[in-house]
This record gives C-alpha cells, structure tokens and sequence, in this order.
C-alpha cells in the first residue's frame, strides 16, 4: 500500500467524535449568523461603524435639508475649508449649499467629498454605491475625508440582503471603513489606498 493509499483510507474510516457531532447538530438548529431585529439594524450598522478595523465616525440627521450644515460643522471641527467635492447627484444637488465651495472635478489627495449611498449593511459597517455619471466611482477613492450619506431605511440586516434592484446590476461597489494597510514597516497606516476618514451621515427621516 502507498503512502497516499494509507492516508485515504485513515481519512475515509474517519468519523465525527461525538464533540463535533453535537456541534453540529446544534448548528443545525438555527441560523449560524442569528436574525437581526429590524429596530436592531440601525444600532448594530452604528456599532459596526466604530469598531477600530472599521474606524469611520457618524452623525445622525434628521432628514436631507441638514446635510450641508452638519457637513459644514463636520469640516470646521476637522479645521478645513468649507470646499467640498461635490458629485452630479440629484438628491445632493438639490440641498442648500450656500456658504461652500463646491469642486466639479476631484483632485488627488481632495481634502473632502461627499457622496450617496444606495444601501448599507447593519452586520459589517459596509455601504453600497452605485457608479455612473451621476456618481462616478473614482473620487470617493481619491478625497482623504470621505463625507457619506446613506438613508436609514436603506439599510439591511447581511450581506445577502443586497437591495434587490442591485443584484443584477454590474456597476456598483462596497466599502467598509476606511483605507489601511500594515505593509509599511508592520505598523498600521490609515490612508494608505483611499480616504483617511469616513463620516457617515445617517439620514433618519426620508420621506417615499
């Protein structure tokens, strides 16, 4: 008998000891990700969101007309001019925007951008973006304070609970926190592939 044959056939005479055995039957009972409530979703989408391997901050705002005032508030305490890029979103385009200098083209390293998200994930922190001349892809990777709106009705519970609208669309992304890596010396970086900072700016009330 060879080598590979004896390994074989020790694996095929294998069985589940009875540890294993009740785990798994007790997998099998539930869900192995549990259901999360539906009032849950906003909570644990803000929890995901200051865990550190996330690592953005948020605001909550009442409805779309206190967007370029929290932004604004967001960016003096940032101490950075009141310059935003802002994309050819209609719900952005469509708020008051007085007081700013708003960029038509993004530059790298733009101090700060804003842009929509179409949806996020209560169970990983993570925001879906479509991309398109109204929101193009792009300077959301180039901006270091990257401002982001996202509705909280938008919101699902897990990955697999992608908006039905964007299953079968190709153009769209996810983005989970921050930029970040460990390859320069061992010592983690921020930044190092995209924004610096996330801010996420939940919109509460969003009318049908």
């Amino acid at each position: 008998m060879s080598a590979r044959d004896a390994i074989l056939g020790r694996l095929g005479r294998s069985r589940p000891s009875g540890a294993i055995a009740r785990e798994a039957a007790i997998l099998a009972k539930g869900p192995e990700r549990p259901l999360v409530a539906p009032e849950a979703l906003i909570p644990q989408f803000l929890a995901q969101l200051g865990l550190a391997s996330v690592a953005a901050t948020f605001e909550r705002v009442r409805d779309w007309s206190a967007i370029p005032a929290t932004a604004a508030a967001y960016l003096d305490a940032s101490a950075l001019p009141r310059s935003l890029y802002l994309p050819q979103d209609p719900r952005l385009r469509t708020c008051d925007w007085n007081g700013f200098s708003l960029r038509e083209a993004c530059a790298p390293d733009e101090p700060a951008a804003i842009a929509r998200a179409v949806s996020a994930v209560a169970e990983t922190g993570s925001l879906i973006f479509e991309t398109g001349p109204a929101a193009p892809m792009l300077p959301n990777f180039l901006t270091l304070h990257h401002l982001v709106v996202v509705e909280a009705r938008t919101i699902v519970a897990q990955l697999e609970d992608i908006p039905a609208h964007l299953r079968d669309v190709r153009a769209h992304y996810w983005v989970t926190g921050v930029s970040g890596t460990t390859d320069i010396e061992g010592q983690y970086v921020r930044g190092a592939h995209g924004p610096r900072f996330l801010h996420v700016l939940l919109v509460e009330d969003t009318p049908d």
